[in-house]
């Protein structure tokens, strides 16, 4: 079997294991406190026990019981109370600085105000389908790195598609996954190296910069931001270049949360959003706790 084949294979196993936990949100959301039990939930999914435990225990690594807690929906209070990241001010780095992000090694750099106004004319952009461990997702890249990533698990291909070509309305697309590859798959397994090309107005950038700062299981708020990048009465427009991210997951949107606690909407749907801040939450106390 090739290395290939291994990745394909990983990830539509992810991609399964991430639809049972979809299934799951929704009965954890509809039953009372303290939620079911994992043969209550097991049998809500008609799964057994056993390998509804199996499933849980692969994708993140905790029982069901237990990411029930991190899904629950005042889990967002508890990250801001316990898990909460003052980003410094952002300055000197420049945007083709590397950064650390899911400990792979990120490197990002950003097109000119110029390139980015003209719609994107001239510019190839190829696309194509992956699995991930939050649904089918849709990545695009130029020659100089990803893009584009979005989630179609909430929405589906077709609106996944449209609003993502819709960015960049002078580009050419061609459907071309080979040459996504391996930065999608560094993005995924979290090892190997991924390149990120960043396509935005510069105050866009700006504020995807700081989200790159945010460490994974953390999150910080709109406002927190906004100080960061210099510019503290800027909360909303934080809030609004948060939402036209371009490449989810990869330049963390799901770790802004308001000042409240609550998470806001997610642009592929909340429930991508619960699932990678509980997936990651999950994944730091493991370490932690290692």
């Amino acid at each position: 079997m090739t290395h290939t084949t291994e990745n394909h294979s990983d990830q539509t196993e992810s991609r399964y294991h991430y639809n049972v936990v979809r299934r799951a949100m929704d009965v954890i959301d509809a039953a009372p406190p303290p939620g079911p039990s994992l043969e209550e939930l097991a049998r809500a999914l008609s799964m057994s026990p056993a390998h509804l435990q199996r499933v849980f225990s692969q994708w993140v690594g905790v029982s069901p019981k237990r990411y029930q807690q991190y899904l629950m929906l005042d889990h967002a209070r508890r990250l801001l109370a316990n898990r909460f990241t003052v980003l410094g001010t952002v300055a000197g780095t420049g945007l083709s600085s590397g950064g650390r992000l899911h400990d792979l090694f990120l490197r990002w750099e950003a097109m000119s105000p110029g390139d980015y106004a003209r719609g994107g004319q001239g510019l190839t952009i190829r696309y194509g389908w992956f699995d991930s461990p939050f649904g089918e997702a849709l990545a695009l890249g130029t020659d100089r790195g990803i893009c584009g990533l979005a989630f179609a698990a909430e929405i589906g291909r077709t609106a996944a598609l449209a609003d993502m070509t819709a960015r960049w309305p002078k580009a050419t697309f061609v459907k071309d996954a080979a040459p996504l590859a391996g930065w999608v798959n560094a993005a995924f397994s979290q090892s190997g190296k991924a390149r990120l090309h960043m396509i935005g107005a510069p105050f866009q950038i700006k504020v995807w910069e700081a989200l790159l700062g945010i460490p994974s299981g953390q999150v910080t708020t709109y406002s927190g931001i906004a100080r960061a990048i210099g510019n503290p009465k800027a909360a909303r427009a934080v809030g609004s270049a948060v939402g036209r991210n371009p490449v989810s997951w990869l330049i963390p949107c799901h770790r802004a949360i308001r000042t409240s606690g609550a998470l806001a909407g997610y642009h592929w749907g909340l429930p991508i959003k619960r699932a990678m801040l509980a997936w990651e939450h999950a994944e730091a106390d493991a370490r932690e706790h290692a």
